[in-house]
């Protein structure tokens, strides 16, 4: 699903982070943990007697003469000498003087970790970020359990993606095609998404794109419309998402059966392999931005007898991957751009690529593709029953996943749309709308979802369709 650039879409809530607060705390040792041995000092006896205070001599009530005149004894010395009391061999002494390596506690060299305190925001205002933390957990997220969830949603599509392909041939319906997309999903994920939270469970990603022509992204046929049959002139790109427990596989291709067209389908799908090519940790998107844009504009293609170069759209962009959220907060250019964004460990990102006959700038088209849960906006504000109610349903079957008016009628919502005016009003969903290029023009996209995982990349919805 493509993504606007900054300058033309607001991606996703803000986020920050909180206050960091302390990891771990060491208890209080003792004294034989730490290696250290008390009651040692030099001149203490083993008794514990004090060997300077003995033998005095005799009180002055004792021992007095008849003639009344003390007899007074001198003090003697001691003959005991004084006894050093050893630490037994590799404890401490104290006061402390065996080297550590001596020391039995420290023999494997393995000293005890001191009091691990996060870093403060407040403290250090650039160490912890909101990114920092949100790509920890992306990395943290990264299991046996992550792995297993996107390799299924790849392999749902994969196979869906094939049927597609053998009927996305003239004469086919824009309705039909879209239903043979979102039937086959549901079936191979086990969740038809009729019972109340069952389409959280796994299922469709985001409503299924099926754009003609100029229309680069964003259109998908409702109920009502119009239907739109497919030409033989037509270029028609196809792009839907499959996910199992919100890890969202994203991939597109396009198809066109007249062969004069093979050449904008060859540079597309050049430049999104050339993305996923470049893509990796530590990958610069400046840099990549660039690469890709060059391998696209060297086509051109010949429409009726005129030589056309092949552009990279402007207003779309490649896009990371959340859960439960197809637009991250990073995105990937396929026109050179100034950008100190790069690719880090655990990431997903959707690689994909639009390249036109036309000016290369879409701009927005009447019509509803699909609706979006704006997480950061607060619904204090909202009053209307309808809205309440509305909202409700949405949370409880879709959360942040984008869906499509039908699937809301297919759950059997009716009257909905003076609610979804209203919480579109007040910025809790978002409506997205079809972007075009000028009449006249073709588009064409390729899309492939790549994870960034620590030791390798792994293009997980890649296919034998290339």
């Amino acid at each position: 699903m493509g993504s606007k650039t900054p300058d033309e879409h607001r991606q996703g809530p803000d986020e920050s982070s909180g206050q960091a607060s302390i990891a771990a705390v060491n208890p209080q040792r003792p004294a034989s943990a730490s290696g250290l041995l008390h009651g040692t000092l030099e001149g203490d006896d083993e008794d514990g007697d004090d060997d300077d205070g003995g033998d005095l001599g005799v009180d002055s009530n004792h021992d007095q003469p008849k003639n009344g005149k003390q007899n007074k004894k001198k003090k003697r010395k001691s003959n005991k000498k004084k006894k050093k009391k050893k630490a037994p061999s590799g404890e401490q002494t104290t006061p402390p003087r065996v080297a550590l390596a001596n020391l039995t506690v420290f023999q494997d060299k393995q000293y005890p970790e001191g009091q691990i305190v996060d870093y403060d925001k407040n403290d250090n205002l650039q160490r912890t970020t909101a990114e920092e933390i949100r790509h920890l957990a992306a990395l943290n997220d990264m299991d046996d359990e992550f792995l297993n969830d996107y390799r299924k949603a790849a392999e749902v599509h994969r196979q869906v993606r094939h049927h597609v392909q053998t009927i996305a041939k003239p004469g086919v319906s824009m309705s039909k095609l879209a239903l043979e997309i979102e039937e086959g999903v549901r079936a191979l994920t086990g969740h038809q998404g009729l019972e109340t939270g069952d389409a959280l469970k796994a299922g469709m990603g985001f409503p299924t794109g099926l754009c003609l022509n100029n229309i680069a992204a964003h259109w998908t046929p409702n109920e009502g419309g119009k239907e739109i049959i497919l030409q033989n002139d037509d270029v028609l790109s196809v792009d839907f998402g499959v996910h199992v427990n919100g890890r969202i596989v994203d991939s597109a291709f396009t198809v066109a059966a007249n062969p004069i067209y093979g050449n904008l389908l060859a540079a597309v799908k050049d430049a999104t392999n050339t993305g996923l090519r470049e893509a990796g940790i530590d990958a610069r998107m400046d840099h990549m931005s660039g690469i890709i844009q060059e391998a696209m504009e060297s086509y051109e293609v010949e429409l009726n007898g005129k030589t056309i170069p092949v552009k990279a759209v402007r207003s779309l962009s490649g896009h990371n991957i959340l859960r439960y959220k197809i637009h991250g907060d990073k995105q990937v250019p396929f026109v050179k751009t100034r950008s100190n964004q790069r690719m880090e460990e655990g990431d997903v990102f959707a690689i994909e690529t639009f390249g036109t006959t036309g000016r290369g700038y879409m701009r927005d088209d009447v019509g509803i593709y699909g609706y979006g849960r704006n997480e950061g906006v607060s619904t204090a504000g909202l009053h209307h029953a309808t809205a309440k109610s509305l909202l409700k349903t949405i949370d409880d079957n879709f959360g942040t996943l984008v869906f499509a008016k039908r699937y809301l009628e297919r759950l059997g919502v009716k009257n909905y749309q003076l609610g979804m005016r209203s919480l579109v009003q007040s910025g809790i969903v978002e409506a997205y709308g079809p972007l075009v290029d000028v009449p006249g023009s073709y588009v064409a996209q390729f899309e492939h979802t790549v994870l960034l995982r620590p030791n390798c990349k792994e293009i997980i919805s890649r296919g034998d369709d290339y």
